[in-house]
């Protein structure tokens, strides 16, 4: 047993990652014989089988992660043993721990209840699940900035084939337009890596945020340009204003799962400001320009949203709109870059997505039983639920309103408290209020069509309308409303523990700002206590590899402080770049005797 600890502490922060891409590979293994014969198809129990028990698998791995964190520990796993920033690293700190345990607490109900009958209406569902999570989770550990570009893009070409998930025309028309700008995005992405790459020398996110005050002001330069690329690469992914257009109607399109599960997709995006363009460009510069932008980006973002939900005539668009809205809230706490404020984004961030996901899997049940009006918001037959649905849609509309003792309204507290001492906290305020209102009047608007304008159904059964009506689902699609139910729950279990939870992301927000400590945990120093690293960057200084000649290395004496001994032994090291570090040893004890022996003499 505590070898089987040992081995789980050393490797932790791999699991989150090689659970779901296992799974995944697992499942395109197993094989598909098409869309149109998978509800008959012998394997599709098993695939659902294994994709169930890999998602709880997930959910305990990350719960697990969470009680590591919850201690201030970071754990730290060097891919190919090679240490920081020489090598790709993973990072298991508080925050990645609260964002994976948030990922799995979405998609496991989101998954059980796709497995009813969703999951046979595409090909690879169960696959492409997985490897979206198999992205989300690499997106959350890893600590290299050219990592992150990997991993959003394993999730992105996932999310690609989810949103065509049971076909249709308007799917492929909006999926067009999804893909082609996460290209641009994927194309300033690499760009923006470039300008870091070639200023800094380095794409380890300590390393980065080590160098930047001390970079040439050419570089310097350089490298902001680089990383408000990535705020805009990271903007487009979260949805922000103004390139966070393409929501309402992408999300409208999905299915009903699908939709739900994307509203953590937005989230990665947030994330990754907070933890790129918050932290590691934390230099005078780059803070100044982010302050300037960020706040009024998160007040309009937040006034459209809620704005255009008001205007919105779908349901599913609605829901779009008023997940753009809690977005622009959650830019406004990050924008205020203080401890307290931070913790009330992450406190706030939890809420906008599993609130959010309720409402999309609400929308599969309302249109369910209004057939051809669908989520329209049209005047339509009562619907045979309608006191269930009204009292769901009830409590949701109060959740993402804000309104008291929900933890929305906790969240929205959190922030308002925060704006103490922002120059802005009248501005924050007023809107922050005038938004909730208009969500009020938004909700109420919605309700008022959908539950208290509805027609009653016709009882004269020789007539058309009658047996229409009569053809409706007396029943929420099967397990439909259990995820719901499944989710609020969460909601509700969450506002109850609103003191310990947000203790903890406090605690998060001050570990993610203490940059130094980030770099004594991942960054090695040789025997002076100097950081090991590439600065200043060379570009003569070409990489060696086994097979690729002999290149003089004048830092090989830094090689064994950088890897494992079992790994400066094995075959991938070669006899040249050996000597060369013991010649270098040499030398260096032989300069340390010389400047002994006067010492020794006087």
């Amino acid at each position: 047993m505590n070898d089987f600890i040992q081995f789980w502490a050393q490797h932790t922060p791999i699991f989150s990652i090689l659970i779901p891409a296992l799974t995944a590979f697992l499942l395109v293994l197993l094989g598909n014989p098409g869309s149109g014969a998978l509800a008959q198809d012998w394997r599709q129990p098993w695939r659902r089988g294994i994709s169930f028990v890999s998602s709880i698998l997930g959910l305990l791995t990350a719960v697990s992660y969470l009680i590591f964190a919850s201690s201030g520990q970071i754990s730290v796993y060097n891919l190919g043993e090679w240490a920081a920033p020489f090598g790709i690293v993973l990072v298991l700190d508080q925050l990645s721990a609260f964002m994976l345990v948030l990922t799995y607490g979405l998609a496991v109900p989101i998954m059980w209840y796709a497995s009813k009958e969703w999951d046979e209406r595409g090909r690879y569902f169960h696959a492409m699940f997985h490897f979206l999570l198999m992205g989300l989770c690499g997106a959350f550990l890893t600590g290299d900035l050219f990592n992150l570009f990997v991993f959003f893009e394993i999730l992105l070409m996932a999310s690609y084939v989810l949103l065509l998930h049971g076909q249709g025309k308007a799917r492929f028309q909006l999926g067009v337009h999804y893909v082609t700008i996460n290209l641009l995005a994927s194309a300033l992405f690499l760009i923006g890596l470039g300008l870091i790459y070639g200023s800094v020398g380095s794409l380890n996110m300590a390393d980065v945020a080590r160098l930047m005050p001390l970079l040439e002001h050419d570089q310097h330069r350089l490298a902001v340009a680089g990383g408000l690329l990535l705020f805009v690469v990271f903007g487009i992914k979260a949805a922000m204003l103004p390139v966070g257009f393409w929501l309402p109607k992408t999300y409208a399109v999905a299915a009903t799962p699908v939709a739900a599960l994307f509203t953590i997709m937005t989230k990665v995006g947030i994330y990754a400001i907070l933890r790129v363009n918050g932290t590691v460009f934390d230099d005078e510069v780059s803070r100044q320009i982010l302050q300037n932008w960020l706040l009024p980006i998160g007040l309009i973002t937040s006034v459209y949203g809620v704005i255009g939900a008001i205007g919105a005539e779908r349901l599913r668009r609605f829901v779009g709109f008023m997940i753009l809205s809690s977005i622009g809230t959650i830019l406004i706490a990050i924008s205020l870059f203080s401890t307290q404020a931070w913790a009330a984004g992450l406190y706030y961030l939890v809420h906008s997505t599993l609130a959010g996901a309720a409402f999309y899997l609400l929308c599969g049940w309302i249109t369910s039983q209004r057939v051809e009006f669908k989520d329209h918001f049209k005047i339509a037959p009562q619907m045979k639920q309608h006191k269930t649905v009204a009292l769901t849609y009830f409590i949701i509309a109060l959740m993402m309103a804000g309104l008291p003792p929900f933890s929305g309204f906790l969240g929205k507290v959190f922030i308002l408290q925060a704006t103490s001492s922002s120059p802005h906290q009248l501005l924050i305020i007023l809107t922050v209020l005038a938004v909730s209102l208009l969500s009020i009047i938004a909700m109420t608007r919605v309700g008022f069509i959908l539950f208290w304008r509805a027609s009653k159904p016709e009882d004269n059964p020789e007539t058309i309308a009658f047996k229409a009506y009569q053809a409706l689902p007396a029943e929420a699609p099967k397990r439909n409303d259990t995820a719901i139910y499944i989710l609020l729950a969460g909601l509700l279990a969450y506002m109850a523990c609103a003191a310990p939870i947000y203790q903890y992301v406090l605690n998060t927000a001050q570990q993610i700002q203490n940059n130094v400590m980030y770099e004594n945990v991942l960054l090695k120093k040789d025997e002076h206590g100097e950081i090991i690293s590439v600065q200043p960057f060379d570009p003569e200084n070409l990489p060696e590899t086994k097979y690729g000649g002999e290149t003089a290395d004048p830092n090989a004496h830094l090689i064994p402080q950088l890897i494992a001994p079992e790994t400066l032994d094995g075959e991938h090291i070669s006899e040249y770049k050996k000597r060369q570090i013991l010649q270098q040893k040499l030398e260096e004890e032989s300069a340390a005797d010389a400047q002994l022996k006067p010492m020794e003499a006087q």
